[in-house]
């Protein structure tokens, strides 16, 4: 028994044995909490990915065009915030405390799908996430669809400071790094 049935007195221990003495234990195939395996580390499936294509792209001469990157690159800082906020957020030097992926979405899932991601960081208290919005290379000939539509949509969100395109082995510019305000 628990060390609160200690402080019960002896009737009222005796009357619980007697209630519960035709009741079978249930019997179950699951382990109690703490027999459970510790869970494994998390992986960084998609920086490993990203890693991944850049030794490709590496290997492959595909990177001797890297200038047309540059133009694509994204930027924007509300009012207010410091210079060496900024140029920390640039060089990835803040933690991303959590990401979310829109590879494969429409322009319509991804903007319920940044939108709960943006409430969900803000009601955990997070302050830098990355978000990945792809760079367009699969898109028609119209160009890229989410890229410019996620800047859009960062822009007019209070709850964003600022954003900017991520370093190379974090996606590049089919990626942002973007700093939320404190709760």
């Amino acid at each position: 028994m628990s060390d609160r049935s200690d402080n019960l007195p002896e009737d009222e221990r005796r009357l619980f044995r007697e209630a519960m003495a035709e009741v079978d234990p249930i019997e179950t195939d699951r382990r109690p909490p703490e027999a459970e395996r510790p869970r494994p580390e998390p992986r960084a499936r998609q920086r490993e990915a990203d890693e991944a294509e850049a030794r490709e792209a590496l290997a492959s001469g595909a990177l001797d065009n890297a200038d047309e990157d540059l133009a694509e690159e994204l930027f924007h800082a509300r009012p207010g915030i410091q210079r060496r906020v900024l140029r920390r957020l640039r060089r990835g030097q803040y933690a991303m405390q959590a990401e979310l992926d829109l590879h494969g979405f429409t322009r319509a899932e991804a903007a319920v799908a940044l939108r709960d991601f943006l409430f969900d960081c803000r009601a955990r208290g997070l302050t830098g996430v990355r978000i990945i919005h792809g760079k367009g290379r699969r898109s028609a000939n119209e160009g890229p669809i989410l890229k410019p539509a996620v800047a859009g949509w960062l822009r007019r969100r209070a709850e964003v400071m600022a954003f900017c395109s991520a370093r190379p082995v974090d996606g590049g510019s089919g990626a942002l790094y973007v700093l939320l305000a404190r709760s």
